[in-house]
């Protein structure tokens, strides 16, 4: 892992008549294609009849118009984008997941991860459940269907699924009548919904989706809240709000989130900006040029640039028609990889002394690459700044950081990294300083786990991503022998 992944992306449509449901949620999957590139998926509902297509790979290239035409047209629909942090990629963990059960059926998009799967999943599996998957996700789905076989509506079994899963989960479920959306209690993940000037309700994991589909930002989905789009009506069911107190991964903000997107309030790109004006105070340097690493440091670097009065320059050019999980055969392709996706405008940096923001330093290899590279083109000097704090903690709640064991500053001192990497100069943002990017005094409303080891839940007792689908030799002792 040299970058920290994505997350996934969720999207539901809810219109009043039949239409393309299919269309709109397609390109409010485009929007969100950032948040995960491992596959992805739409279901149509139209009436209680669910089409689906779910595969490996982009939107573009998974869903071509001769898939779109199969999907027809309906009145609701759910989408997701998915980079795993639980079980392998590839489509069998595509999602949404469609469950077919006496009393109707039912899809599901999440985005999160649970730190009770494990233990929930076996529960499961002795009661004779059998799954088709590796994701937590079909966890939850199982869950609100046991809930729905006693509960009397679908909103109701979401309800009380809420009492057993524990973690991470902003949610998009879909009934053959009605479309909910559920967010966590301490609000992890994000979760909004707007509508269309012919009175069709979005429901995305960021405000850029709903701009994409011309929808206009309604509000937020609150910690804890589940609301019910029915019919003409939308409820709301309070009953786990305020049960946890609020903790927003503060990597959204960092490098999730598209720039454009606000959540939870909070515009991206000026949060961003805020980081880099932090760095700059924190870490001065006499530069010639302050330079964005794409595409989340370039935000941070106009940050930097305007609080140190150091020119920002565009230092690099991104390759757009390769995705993050462009995958290089061979170890030498991997390495230069970086060349393919990055290239230097040398007239930027050549013969300068060069301030380089990225959003994060993970392992440090692409970091070194990076610096290599700028190097080559004749920067003078090369000074890395980081908008994140130093990684020091796994992450249990949807980021892809479930090991200590490769992430540099676990490792190595900060001169050591700086040597590492081969910069002139290093410097992170402190720790102190995030609750400026929130608008929050520190520590409040977000979650820093990954930084400082404060976990907001208990953390998971089995933490492989791959816990569902390791070969017998590598599962603990927790998983039963198969005989």
């Amino acid at each position: 892992m040299n970058k920290i992944h994505e997350e996934c992306g969720v999207f539901g449509v809810y219109a009043k008549e039949k239409t393309s449901v299919a269309s709109t949620a397609y390109y409010g999957l485009f929007a969100l294609q950032h948040r995960g590139q491992e596959s992805c998926g739409i279901v149509v509902n139209d009436e209680g009849v669910f089409t689906y297509h779910k595969d490996g790979g982009l939107v573009n290239d998974v869903f071509t118009p001769a898939v779109m035409e199969h999907l027809g047209e309906g009145n609701m629909a759910v989408g997701h984008v998915r980079y795993g942090t639980t079980g392998g990629g590839g489509r069998i963990n595509a999602q949404p997941i469609v469950v077919n059960h006496v009393k109707g059926a039912m899809a599901l998009a999440h985005n999160g991860n649970l730190v009770n799967s494990f233990e929930l999943r076996r529960e499961l599996e002795l009661e004779g459940s059998i799954f088709h998957t590796t994701s937590d996700t079909e966890v939850i789905s199982y869950i609100i269907t046991k809930e729905r076989l006693k509960a009397p509506s679908i909103e109701e079994a979401v309800n009380q699924a809420m009492y057993r899963i524990k973690g991470a989960y902003s949610l998009v479920v879909m009934s053959a009548t009605k479309m909910i959306a559920a967010r966590d209690p301490h609000g992890f993940h994000p979760l909004c919904y707007g509508v269309t000037k012919e009175g069709t309700y979005v429901i995305a994991s960021e405000t850029c989706a709903l701009d994409a589909v011309s929808a206009a930002f309604v509000r937020d989905v609150e910690p804890g809240e589940i609301v019910v789009f029915d019919g003409d009506e939308i409820r709301t069911i309070s009953d786990h709000m305020g049960e946890a107190e609020k903790h927003l991964c503060i990597f959204e903000h960092i490098y999730f989130s598209r720039p454009d997107s606000r959540i939870d309030g909070v515009s991206v790109h000026h949060a961003r900006v805020t980081a880099g004006a932090c760095l700059a105070m924190e870490h001065p340097v006499q530069a010639d040029v302050v330079i964005g690493v794409p595409d989340s440091g370039i935000d941070a670097a106009i940050g930097y640039a305007r609080q140190s009065g150091i020119p920002y320059g565009m230092g690099f050019i991104k390759n757009k028609y390769i995705g993050r999980t462009f995958i290089a055969p061979g170890q030498k392709a991997r390495e230069d990889k970086v060349k393919i996706k990055l290239n230097v405008i040398s007239e930027t940096i050549r013969g300068k002394r060069v301030v380089m923001v990225d959003d994060s330093i993970v392992r440090g290899t692409t970091s070194a690459r990076i610096v290599k590279l700028l190097r080559e083109a004749g920067a003078k000097e090369v000074h890395v700044r980081s908008s994140a704090p130093p990684f020091l903690f796994p992450c249990y709640y949807g980021t892809d950081v479930d090991s200590q064991e490769n992430l540099i500053a676990v490792n190595h001192t900060m001169d050591e990294i700086r040597d590492i990497i081969g910069a002139d100069s290093i410097g992170y943002l402190n720790l102190d300083h995030l609750g400026m990017l929130m608008g929050t005094p520190k520590g409040c409303g977000y979650c820093a786990a990954c930084f400082d080891g404060n976990y907001p839940t208990e953390v998971p007792k089995e933490t492989c991503k791959n816990r569902f689908e390791g070969k017998l030799s590598e599962r603990s002792n927790n998983h039963e022998k198969s005989k």
